[in-house]
This record gives C-alpha cells, sequence and structure tokens, in this order.
C-alpha cells in the first residue's frame, strides 16, 4: 500500500482571494501529479500575522470563508486531501487560532488543527492557542499536524510518534536555516516521514521539502516551481532499518520495561564513588 503526497512553497500575500487562487493553482499541478494529499504553509490562506497581518481587522474573514469553500469543492472534484493553514476566527473578542484546515477528498472539513506552542508575539498579540495533537486516516497512512515554532518542543513529535503517525505536516513561516535541519531529526528520531511546507518568501533559508523516516530529504520544492511529490511505501527497502526495527525498538525502549528487568542490586552498582 502506497500514498502520494505533496508539498507546496507558495509565496502568498494578505489578499485571501489571490492566496484562494493560487492555493486551487498547486492542486490542480499536484493532483496531476498523482497527489492523494496536499499540503500548504502556514497562515496561507488568510495571511501570516506579522509577517503579512498587523491587526485582524484588516481581514476580510468573509473572504477567507468563500475562498475555503472553494478549496474544499475542488478537493470533492480532483478527489485529493488538502491540510491548508489559515488563522480561524473566533467569537470576538477572542483572537484567532494559527489553524490547518483538514480538508478531505469529499469536499469535508473533517478536522482542524491549532497551534499549541505560540511564540511571545503570537501569544500576546495575535493568537489564541490549540491544546489538542490532531491525527487522520488517508488510504491506510496516518497523519499528524504541527506549525512552526512547535519544532522547539519535540514532546509533540514524539507524541504524534506514540499515535502511531506515519508522516507528520509540520506548516512553517521560517526565521532561521537551522529550522530545517530540526525537522530533519524529528523525522530520524521518530522514524515518521515528515512534510515541510513553508512560504517562498524563506526561500533564502530553505526549500520546502519531504523528509524520509532516516531523516534524508527526499524531494523539494524548487524556486517557482510547481509542488514536490513524494511516494509513501512503508515496504520501500531503503526504510527497512528505520520503519521495521528503528521504529518498534525505540517504542520499546520508551516504555522502559526491558531495562527496569534488567536492573541489579550490586553494592558496585549503587555505590557511584567506587574505582
Amino acid at each position: 500500500m502506497t500514498l502520494r503526497i505533496a508539498t507546496t512553497q507558495p509565496a502568498g500575500s494578505a489578499d485571501a482571494r489571490d492566496n484562494g487562487l493560487e492555493a486551487r493553482e498547486l492542486m490542480c499541478q499536484a493532483a496531476a501529479m498523482g497527489a492523494r494529499l496536499i499540503h500548504f504553509p502556514e497562515g496561507f490562506l488568510s495571511g501570516y500575522a506579522k509577517e503579512q497581518i498587523a491587526d485582524w481587522d484588516d481581514v476580510d474573514w468573509a473572504a477567507v470563508r468563500d475562498e475555503l469553500g472553494k478549496v474544499a469543492e475542488l478537493a470533492a472534484e480532483l478527489s485529493v486531501w488538502v491540510v491548508l493553514g489559515s488563522a480561524h476566527p473566533l467569537t470576538p473578542p477572542h483572537r484567532p487560532h494559527n489553524s490547518l484546515y483538514v480538508i478531505s477528498d469529499q469536499g469535508q472539513i473533517t478536522t482542524r488543527y491549532d497551534k499549541r506552542f505560540c511564540s511571545n508575539t503570537e501569544i500576546t498579540r495575535f493568537y489564541t492557542p490549540g491544546f489538542e495533537p490532531v491525527v487522520f486516516d488517508v488510504d491506510g497512512y496516518r497523519f499528524g499536524c504541527a506549525i512552526c515554532i512547535e519544532v522547539n518542543f519535540p514532546q509533540l513529535f514524539a507524541e504524534y510518534a506514540r499515535l502511531g503517525v506515519d508522516c507528520l505536516l509540520l506548516s512553517a513561516w521560517p526565521v532561521d536555516s537551522i529550522f530545517f535541519l530540526k525537522a530533519q531529526a524529528h523525522a530520524a528520531i521518530n522514524n515518521y516521514w515528515l512534510s515541510l511546507s513553508v512560504p517562498d518568501q524563506s526561500a533564502d533559508l530553505m526549500r520546502s521539502a519531504i523528509i524520509g523516516p532516516d531523516g534524508s530529504q527526499l524531494v523539494s520544492v524548487e524556486v517557482n516551481a510547481q509542488p514536490a511529490v513524494v511516494t509513501l511505501n512503508r515496504d520501500a527497502p531503503e526504510f527497512r532499518i528505520a520503519l521495521n526495527h528503528a521504529r518498534p525498538w525505540r517504542a520499546e525502549a520508551d516504555q522502559g520495561d526491558i531495562y527496569h528487568s534488567r536492573r541489579v542490586d550490586d553494592l558496585r552498582s549503587a555505590d557511584k564513588t567506587c574505582a
């Protein structure tokens, strides 16, 4: 059983109409390449706060909802899943969530991931945090979601490994090049695929890419290019060690029983000062 997924690197803007149109163009390109799931950057549809949005009153929320609906309609037409970054408005005066909409191949919003670990500026000026992980399944593969600065909190990535994800979808607007190395490390440590989607404004730092469960970069989006597509395959021989040996062993080791069962009662072990 295999599954093709695509990551994107659109420029985006503060105009939801333009962003929605660009999203749909990329969806058509990805679908033509055989992708069943298309992944977009953080805050793409609505425009990203701090960088593109200075005040939520400047956002045309009606346009955001309308464009979201059009993306969902096209998802059904193309029979693809879409994971789309956008601010999600709450009831005033509450600030929006920084979210990823998960849109099914039936054109339905099946769930939404709300960023849990927001930056200081985000939490004090722009966003309301979320509090729950989100997983969903497509054609027998399980996905989890994370957003940007959450790359600095390894417990979130370990949590998704325990929840059985095959691929972590990380949408971001990174501000330093070390971000990519952190993403690779999470994929390699947790032995799952990781799709990284960043805006074209981050091109001087990194490209959107899909990383294998061994931490290797499999594909990346070239400058002003179509989406990058990878086939997820649990039986791929190059990932046999990562998926069939390292991942189950690390899960067992994390439980601790294999070590506790081998604890010994020995004075030379208990005495930390002996030679």
